[in-house]
């Protein structure tokens, strides 16, 4: 265990270091339940650092772009940061502007990434996890309800990092968490990940409007920039003139997965050929958002001392869709009193 001591206003934050046999090592903060190291082994058992971050807690807390970090109350974007739910109106606080376009973003400025978890170690089966849980009270960031946040971090023998999310509430309110780490298998500050190859089990994609927010359409994949039912290159279509890539600067958009709940399945891999290094994606999850890192653009620099310019990562963040508070047509993400919000996601890494 190491620490990064207390945050600006002197609320003490551990590190917590989780290690297998494999050699893998993964270190998570209790602020903002951030990855904040990933050490996965090469072709040749070379150790890299694949997840973006930072040295210090002071960067942490001043970064606006969640590198590593739980998300939460809502993960990803609701429209002008309102909805309506039981006949009643809520506001949330606005942080993010797209094509002029203000929306709320993955909880707010203080959503569940500024919030010092609760971290204690556990132990299940022949490896080890971390149990992380917050409260959220009832009319923070403007939702309803006393939200139970519990969140498990399982280091595995085989080199899988599996994420357990459950919530449960006392009064109706929207949910998504998910965790936003940004991968680069090449090694973190090693460049951008264009070259990675993707293969993305889905048909299907929720197209946004101005301002990244979904139309409330599911689109076909087949034959577009988004079809990544075969593995390609994250980068091969990337520039194409279609105007969703050209909305978001790259790829930044909800993918419908054909999953069942509580039955975590195979949605996703990526493989990164020069170091060899492969991920297989996990989940329970209804959508996953990939995102290609558009909007890095090198004004922060990271661990290895490297600027994080753009696409110096991606992220595979499964979740329920976004802005489904405001459109009918997408499964429900509110969560009622006696029921319980629960999703898995498993990163499992290996090499080729």
């Amino acid at each position: 265990m190491s620490s990064f001591k207390q945050t600006k206003d002197g609320t003490a934050v551990k590190n917590f270091i989780l290690k297998n046999a494999a050699g893998m090592e993964v270190e998570i903060s209790s602020y903002g339940g951030i990855i904040t190291r990933l050490l996965v082994p090469d072709r040749h058992g070379k150790l890299a650092d694949v997840v973006l971050g930072f040295s210090s807690l002071a960067e942490y807390e001043d970064d606006k772009a969640f590198h590593g970090a739980l998300i939460g109350r809502y993960g990803n974007r609701i429209a002008k940061g309102q909805f309506s739910l039981n006949e009643k109106h809520y506001t949330l606080p606005l942080n993010s502007t797209t094509h002029a376009i203000d929306c709320h973003l993955h909880g707010g400025p203080d959503g569940f990434h500024q919030k010092v978890w609760q971290v204690n170690p556990v132990g299940k089966d022949d490896y080890d996890g971390l149990k992380l849980s917050l409260q959220s009270p009832d009319g923070e960031a403007g939702y309803p309800g006393n939200l139970s946040v519990t969140v498990h971090y399982w280091l595995c023998p085989d080199n899988a990092l599996k994420i357990e999310y459950h919530a449960t509430t006392d009064q109706a309110t929207p949910v998504s968490l998910t965790n936003h780490s940004y991968f680069n298998l090449g090694g973190e500050g090693s460049g951008d990940v264009l070259m990675h190859q993707l293969q993305l089990k889905a048909s299907h994609f929720t197209p946004v409007a101005p301002g990244m927010i979904p139309t409330g359409e599911q689109a076909e994949t087949e034959n577009t920039p988004f079809d990544f039912k075969n593995p390609k290159p994250i980068g091969s279509c990337i520039d194409k003139p279609h105007p969703q890539l050209q909305s978001a600067g790259g790829y930044d958009h909800n993918f419908v997965l054909e999953t069942q709940p509580g039955k975590p399945s195979a949605i996703a891999q990526v493989i990164e050929p020069n170091s060899g290094r492969s991920m297989h994606v996990y989940t329970d999850a209804p959508g996953v958002q990939f995102y290609s890192g558009n909007f890095l653009d090198g004004s922060t620099t990271g661990k290895s001392g490297n600027p994080y310019n753009q696409h110096s990562g991606f992220c595979l963040e499964t979740q329920h869709f976004p802005d489904a508070p405001n459109q009918p047509t997408f499964p429900t993400t509110v969560l009622e009193p006696g029921t319980n919000y629960q999703t898995t996601t498993i990163y499992k890494f290996g090499t080729i």
